[in-house]
């Protein structure tokens, strides 16, 4: 099949078209320059530099006539910050965007899309007294983002939304989402504290090979929460430590009381900034401290996903996340609205 990727030069893009081109797929990538330094993209993807928001719908139909599928691995996610409200921050990057894309794809006869979405999306369906929509933003966004996906789906027009988790690997050349867990760390004299708890994860290798299954294998339109290592934090923290040079060091969980109270200092401090989050630090307590698992059954083994190595990725991402926050890595990408 002939593929477009929207963010193809990404962390999980340049993966998913990795392994599309293993299996035969013919990859094209529409994505904001630059490319990471020293970011290592398949030599046969082909790549177009350029602000999709900004090509005209004329022009979108010239990168989609002839195509098979379509991947939107754009976008932005939790850590991008802004003025209230931030909801519209993300409407205009990962809302209307698929709107836009997904109708004249389907006009042009595309026949498969896929979303890489977040697996919150999964856990305000699972836990409906939680009501993570109506609490966080960027829940409300995403479930949004697969409503607006879902409704192009019919017989002739396959879609499939990934309930992405917490994945692990590194790309060269970009800001790891771990960082933040490494500045964190850097900062706590002696010993980690940290929220009770744990998620579920997967390797960005896994997150490949679910959007290349979804292109091969999703029919109709469908969920799937992807998952398949369930982690305490403490099990992630110890592998943290021992990136950090402090292999014995202790992590102490703190409950949903204590970790409420720093959440509503931070959400204290970031409206005198004028600054609104997309999860509220203030309400994201009982969330931070449950167990956010999902079994592999649900999402990666219908999608062919195969088992790796999680321990070794964690490790990939704590060292440059490290790296990083110490100033050794000169020249690096931040994820950022553009």
């Amino acid at each position: 099949m002939k593929v477009f990727i929207v963010g193809g030069t990404g962390l999980l893009g340049s993966e998913g078209a990795k392994v599309l081109i293993e299996r035969g797929h013919e990859v094209t990538a529409i994505a904001l320059p630059p490319l990471p330094a020293g970011a290592e993209l398949p030599p046969e993807m082909k790549v177009e530099f350029g602000n999709y928001l900004e090509l005209s719908d004329d022009e979108l139909r010239q990168h989609l006539t002839g195509m098979d599928a379509i991947v939107f691995a754009a976008g932005v996610d939790e850590r991008v910050e802004a003025g209230p409200p931030i909801y519209e921050l993300y409407r205009k990057y990962n809302i209307e965007p698929v709107r836009r894309l997904f109708g004249i794809a389907k006009q042009c006869g595309v026949r498969h899309a896929v979303v890489c979405g977040s697996y919150f999306s999964y856990f305000d369906r699972e836990w409906p007294e939680m009501k993570l929509a109506e609490t966080h933003p960027y829940i409300a966004s995403r479930k949004e983002q697969e409503r607006v996906a879902l409704s192009f789906a019919d017989d002739t027009f396959d879609v499939a939304v990934l309930e992405l988790p917490y994945i692990f690997g590194v790309q060269k050349g970009r800001k790891p989402v771990w960082v933040i867990v490494a500045g964190a760390l850097a900062k706590m004299p002696g010993v980690t504290f940290w929220p009770k708890g744990g998620t579920t994860m997967v390797t960005v290798r896994q997150v490949g090979e679910a959007i290349a299954g979804a292109v091969e294998f999703n029919r109709g339109g469908k969920c799937y929460p992807i998952g398949w290592y369930n982690k305490t934090w403490k099990e992630m923290l110890a592998i943290f430590h021992k990136e950090m040079g402090k292999p014995k060091r202790k992590t102490l969980s703190i409950g949903v009381g204590m970790f409420g109270i720093a959440g509503r200092a931070i959400t204290r401090m970031k409206k005198k900034e004028g600054v609104e989050c997309g999860l509220d630090p203030s309400k994201f307590a009982p969330l931070q401290c449950a167990e956010t698992y999902i079994d592999k059954s649900l999402g990666c083994l219908p999608l062919g996903v195969k088992e790796d190595d999680i321990d070794a990725a964690i490790a990939a991402s704590a060292r440059l996340s490290f790296d990083v926050v110490k100033g050794k890595t000169g020249e690096i990408l931040s994820m950022k609205a553009e």
